[in-house]
């Protein structure tokens, strides 16, 4: 950005006037031709950041900004009447259109990217922060994007987050990120006792970072260039030598000394930063700028402050996104004036919506209660028996917990009211008297695991069906052991539950437990009641609902690979569900092998309903549902052309010509629906569940719509947002609606509406649980560490995660495991 606005400021104004827009990339935009020299459609600019004042201020030792060259072509020119026809449904979505809107987004951002911090669409100011410790603080954002609606184009307007590395002293984030005070920086010094691995901890959170350097004794800001932080020294200035070009060696903190006129470093035994060029510089001397966006995953541990500070309930957001138009301040952007814009800022656009009517909710024919309407998303167990009970033949509990913390009282408690829950659900109990052991957690969990099994199997003459693990806080590397050895290694239902959870709990805890251990067991908790929605239990037309995702690591671990998960119903009421998972090339979207896997469930589907529910003929659906997520509006038609066409192949090997509906569903976006009059809000002020828009914020050429289908609890809720890419089913609006709306209903972890559809939700928490499918001894690394890698190695490293990727146990084939 700072060289395009040179260029137009410094370098040749009276080109530039009035100013263009620059995406940050390839593009730039302007309001009228420019007037290059000759007429010519391109030209070259030289570009050098240093101002005079700046050149005649830099230490001679600093080699300051370099010089640029920028060409610029002219490519194509924008006629807006292509956006006219669009919105109006007269032109279709093609290159045009998109360079229009793509221009648009840019005219809106430029003067906020030009004055804040920026990430994306999202900019952000320091009016409203928060340190939340490890050298991080919060910054309130806006995000910003223009877009398509029925008849008109919009300004989509939300808060945000931003993620920032705290300013000041480099010594000072570095302390605070390693949580020891701000006092004592020799911390920092490895012959002083830092370690190896909170070096290489800290050397991850650092590089990157940009950093402005001052010697001792300079005062003011500083005219040097900001250095980027590429790794950590292994050793303090004092230990580090370096061979001068006159010839002698010299220690780091010896060069620094004399270039500082003699005074010696403060701290001289403390860490070094290398920066890109290579040079060493002394960590206290560096000094991180203010509005530094921090843009690696943020740590675990501050999940909760981020979502605390993101989360505002809806009146609350909506002031602040009120608020923001000021900082906005369309009105008066150079640049929307100069482009012939006009945006409406009087607030946001009022819109129709409908509230969906929710389904009917089957249980067992024994309950109290054997049916159910939710009311705003919601209803409880009470009088309610489960659909389809499964039993507990024989189990065992492992406790991890400390025996002083959770005693034989605890499990005693524990186990009588996990059985009386149980016993009020339906779930048959055959064996009252569960074996129970305590173990430590060190060692090998599976042969604990495997140890309680074979107790039980020479006291009770069977291995258990199920086992449940009591867990202390901090025991994710427990429980990933257990689920590799019930998911994978020995086919056995596993529930882990949390000690903290289980002191005093009441019934309410159980009863959500039980929703868990009944479908792992391979029972039933609800099904929607077949009248109530025709379109998706029509036994005319046997529907198979799939739910497709994939899951990328995080940002800066190169070295690890995506994972891929199909979900599927396998039953005619659309309850019961089963799951495949696959390793692919990292942070590929497109599924790489979703034709075996839809063959897979096809098999599966078929084989239920020919073997459990005895249906005639071969079983086969005759309507397939397919909903993906996580796919951006610019990968829609890669869905077409390679997601659909694998889908179709496992049709053909089947031998059954299924008509096919692909919609996509999206949650990262940023439309929100506020409730116009508090009377139809819910309790936590949000539109009701059910909540449906397809008018004016809707796509106007294509059937897309927003459906806010769970009801809120904290904060403001966000719509899952519809695109059907493909409906050889025809179905209605309404119709698709009302079915995806069902769905969400039949989530068997909760007695609450969910915001996606079920198989969507489940193939999400399949690909989370795709390390569980690797031993937790076979050293495979799944740290967030940074890891640069070569084509070449990211080929071999691919390769080592397929081997290691283990398949599901086959008794795990046919149940919901990943409930």
């Amino acid at each position: 950005m700072d060289l395009i606005r040179h260029l137009q400021e410094n370098v040749a104004p009276a080109i530039f006037t009035p100013p263009a827009v620059y995406d940050g990339r390839k593009n730039m935009f302007a309001p009228q031709l420019l007037p290059f020299e000759n007429g010519a459609t391109s030209q070259e600019f030289d570009v050098n950041l240093a101002d005079p004042a700046q050149v005649a201020a830099r230490d001679p030792s600093s080699k300051g900004p370099k010089g640029y060259k920028v060409r610029l072509t002219k490519v194509a020119e924008i006629n807006p009447v292509v956006l006219e026809r669009f919105i109006q449904g007269q032109q279709s979505h093609d290159n045009t259109v998109l360079t229009a809107i793509t221009a648009l987004n840019v005219v809106v951002r430029m003067e906020p990217t030009l004055k804040y911090p920026f990430n994306v669409r999202s900019f952000f100011t320091d009016r409203e922060t928060k340190d939340i410790g490890s050298g991080l603080e919060l910054w309130r954002g806006y995000f910003q994007s223009v877009r398509p609606g029925i008849g008109k184009m919009l300004v989509n307007v939300d808060i945000s987050t931003g993620t920032m590395y705290k300013p000041g002293p480099l010594i000072g984030l570095c302390l605070d990120f390693l949580g020891r005070g701000m006092n004592n920086p020799n911390i920092l010094a490895p012959k002083k006792g830092l370690p190896d691995r909170e070096r290489i901890r800290l050397q991850r959170f650092i590089s990157g970072v940009r950093v402005l350097t001052k010697h001792a004794g300079e005062t003011g800001p500083s005219n040097r260039t900001p250095r980027v932080i590429k790794k950590l020294s292994t050793a303090g200035a004092s230990d580090l030598t370096f061979t001068m070009r006159e010839g002698g060696t010299l220690t780091v903190a010896e060069y620094f000394r004399s270039a500082q006129n003699n005074r010696p470093l403060k701290f001289p035994d403390v860490l070094c930063v290398e920066v890109g060029s290579g040079a060493l510089i002394p960590m206290e001397l560096c000094t991180v700028p203010s509005g530094q966006i921090m843009r690696k995953q943020v740590p675990p541990e501050k999940t909760k402050d981020v979502l605390e500070f993101a989360t505002k309930r809806p009146e609350d957001r909506l002031a602040s996104i009120r608020n923001g138009l000021a900082v906005l301040a369309y009105g008066q952007s150079e640049y929307v004036r100069q482009f012939g814009m006009f945006v409406d800022e009087s607030g946001p656009l009022k819109i129709q919506a409908r509230v969906l009517k929710a389904p009917v909710l089957k249980y067992g024919s024994t309950s109290k209660q054997p049916t159910i309407t939710p009311m705003n998303g919601a209803w409880n167990m009470v009088d309610k028996r489960f659909y389809k009970p499964a039993s507990i033949d024989r189990w065992v509990v492992v406790v991890y917990e400390r025996q002083q913390r959770f005693n034989q009282q605890s499990a005693d408690e524990m186990t009588a009211g996990l059985m009386a829950s149980c016993r009020d659900v339906g779930i048959v109990i055959k064996d009252p008297n569960p074996l129970i052991s305590w173990q430590n957690g060190q060692g090998r969990i599976s042969e604990q695991l495997m140890a309680a099994g074979v107790e039980c199997k020479q006291k009770k003459g069977a291995p258990p069906n199920l086992i449940v693990v009591i867990l202390p806080d901090g025991g994710n590397d427990i429980y990933t052991a257990v689920k590799h050895f019930g998911d994978v290694t020995m086919g056995v239902a596993t529930q882990c539950m949390k000690s903290a959870k289980c002191f005093r709990a009441k019934p309410q805890y159980y009863a959500n437990v039980c929703l868990k251990i009944n479908v792992k067991l391979g029972g039933i908790n609800t099904i929607p009641d077949p009248q109530s929605v025709t379109v998706l239990t029509d036994p005319r037309n046997p529907t198979i609902v799939m739910g497709a995702d994939v899951i990328h690591p995080a940002p800066g671990s190169d070295g690890r690979p995506s994972f891929t998960a199909l979900v599927a119903n396998v039953d005619s009421d659309t309850a019961k569900y089963i799951a495949t998972s696959r390793v692919q090339t990292s942070r590929q979207e497109m599924i790489d092998d979703l034709q075996s896997m839809s063959k897979y469930v096809l098999e599966m589907y078929m084989k239920y309903r020919t073997k459990m529910e005895r249906k005639p003929g071969t079983g086969a659906p005759t309507r397939i549902i397919f909903y993906r997520d996580g796919v951006s509006e610019g990968q829609f038609q890669q869905v077409l052309d390679k997601e659909l066409p694998a889908l179709k192949a496992a049709c053909a090997e089947l031998k059954i010509k299924p008509t096919i509906t692909v919609v996509i569903v999206g949650k990262r976006h940023h439309v929100r629906f506020f409730p116009q009059n508090q009377r139809e809000a819910d309790r936590s002020g949000n539109c009701p569940a059910g909540t449906v828009v397809d008018r004016e914020v809707a796509h106007p050429t294509e059937f897309d719509f927003y459906l806010q289908s769970h009801g809120g609890l904290l904060g403001t809720s966000r719509p899952a947002h519809y695109n059907v890419l493909c409906d050889e089913n025809n179905f209605t609006p309404d119709g698709l609606q009302s079915l995806s709306f069902a769905l969400c209903h039949v989530y068997a972890r909760s007695t609450r509406s969910v915001s996606i559809p079920a198989p969507v939700y489940y193939a999400d928490i399949v690909c989370t649980r795709a390390k569980n499918h690797y031993d937790p001894q076979g050293g495979v690394d799944f740290s967030d560490s940074a890891t640069q890698l070569d084509d070449n190695q990211a080929t071999t490293n691919l390769e080592a995660f397929k081997r290691g990727f283990r398949p599901l146990h086959p008794n795990m084939t046919t149940v919901m495991y990943f409930s």
